[in-house]
């Protein structure tokens, strides 16, 4: 009582014209002089480069597609390849898909995070609808065509990129959402033996999971779908896979950022002391609700001061305790961590929950890509609220300029509101108890 907290910021500043951290997503990097499909070497030359790996699409045999993919991920992931896309957009999307249906699970993997690029490129607008729209179907099917985990993880990633850019309303999101909350925590049916998912799979659908999240402010669930997800997502944090943890932890600072829980507790008080059979439902639900919230509390501060074990990878150990400093400061005080990353000399900001989920998402999914994407994507730019240095290198500029604006106002919605709540309002130790 009466103790002054200042908010701690968590800065973070990474040139990205120096940080060697990355990871090349793509496992070939094509050479100033040539790339090879099959036997057959190709001079390198950027258009026809691509023509060559589109055609290499088209073959019989497994290995060829999968370099031609290779090349194509490399060439999308370190530049937009806009005027390509443009002319070839439909033939790219179509062969990939093919590649999804018929292909080895690397084939797959790499096939899937080729559409995503494709997406991120095209920027929203009918494209990247159609996608949305192509592609739902083959990739349902594709997740339950065998459960190796690389290959997982690479359809989970792209379901997340073409909804996260082509969805056409609330309802495609939730869509893609219910598939992958299927994939984290899958229910049995009468006849259906749910076969338990690995660590990092379910660590990239919890992460997917609310990477679709941030978009759906507003997003009015059952009560009862709330307290089983907040619930699974609240084991979660007791696995003992650190990756799981924290993208638990992350998952579910979203849910109290939006207030969904709140504003529950908020429309069920009225209830609490009604007799009737639905009253007394409420009733166990608001207290099975607050409960969580210390259940989540206390969780968040054991995993902010956690010793390390055998094994226990000191640079893992020491990013666990600080995100869930922010968590726990957070859920106490309604500070969400403040983040700042350079690039090209210009600071990229998160000041929410919702952004640096985004942020961290996308950049685990472009990998070394992210800053180039960043400084010339028209899209990704109205996502962060970012302008690189020299606005003329900005190289695409979409042509569904007017629904390209209109989707990213949508996803930044979420920023405006975060940023003007009060200090204090998405604090779960403040409840209604006293009221």
């Amino acid at each position: 009582m009466g103790r002054r907290k200042i908010q701690r910021k968590n800065v973070a500043i990474l040139d990205s014209d120096d940080d060697n951290s990355s990871v090349t997503s793509s496992s070939i990097v094509c050479s100033d002089q040539m790339s090879v499909f099959g036997t057959e070497e190709v001079e390198f030359n950027k258009e026809s480069l691509a023509d060559e790996a589109i055609d290499a699409l088209f073959e019989k045999r497994g290995s060829t597609r999968e370099k031609a993919l290779e090349v194509i991920n490399a060439a999308f992931n370190f530049n937009l390849q806009c005027q390509f896309v443009e002319n070839k957009f439909a033939t790219l999307l179509h062969q990939c898909l093919n590649c999804i249906k018929k292909g080895s699970s690397k084939e797959i993997s790499l096939a899937s995070r080729t559409i995503g690029l494709l997406a991120l490129t095209v920027g929203p607008g009918v494209h990247a609808q159609e996608m949305l729209e192509e592609s739902i179907t083959p990739l349902s099917q594709a997740f339950n065509s065998g459960s190796e985990s690389s290959k997982i993880i690479s359809l989970l990633n792209c379901l997340a990129v073409i909804t996260f850019v082509g969805a056409n309303g609330p309802e495609e999101i939730e869509k893609s959402m219910q598939i992958m909350w299927q994939i984290i925590h899958p229910k049995l049916g009468s006849n259906v033996i749910a076969i338990k998912p690995s660590a990092p799979i379910i660590t990239t659908a919890v992460s997917s999971w609310s990477f679709l999240l941030t978009t759906m402010d507003g997003w009015r669930p059952s009560p009862k779908l709330w307290q089983e997800s907040v619930t699974y997502l609240s084991s979660l944090l007791d696995n003992d896979d650190r990756s799981m943890r924290i993208a638990a932890g992350e998952a579910l600072s979203l849910i109290f950022e939006m207030g969904s829980l709140e504003k529950f507790v908020a429309e069920t008080k009225g209830y609490i002391d009604s007799s009737d059979l639905e009253g007394n439902k409420t009733k166990v639900r608001f207290s099975h609700i607050q409960g969580l919230k210390g259940k989540i509390l206390n969780q968040a501060r054991d995993l902010s001061m956690e010793a390390g074990g055998k094994g226990s990878s000191k640079k893992d150990l020491n990013n666990q305790r600080n995100m869930f400093r922010d968590v726990l400061e957070f859920l106490e005080y309604g500070y969400p961590p403040e983040t700042t990353m350079k690039i090209g000399g210009v600071a990229l900001q998160t000041l929410t929950w919702s952004q640096l989920i985004q942020l961290n998402f996308l950049k685990r999914f472009l990998g070394g890509g992210f800053a180039k994407h960043i400084q010339e994507s028209e899209f990704l730019q109205d996502v962060f609220g970012f302008t690189p240095k020299r606005r003329n290198l900005r190289m695409y500029k979409s042509p569904n300029s007017v629904v390209n604006k209109a989707r990213t106002q949508q996803l930044n919605k979420q920023r405006m509101l975060s940023e003007g709540r009060n200090i204090g309002h998405f604090a779960i130790c403040v409840g209604y108890e006293d009221s």
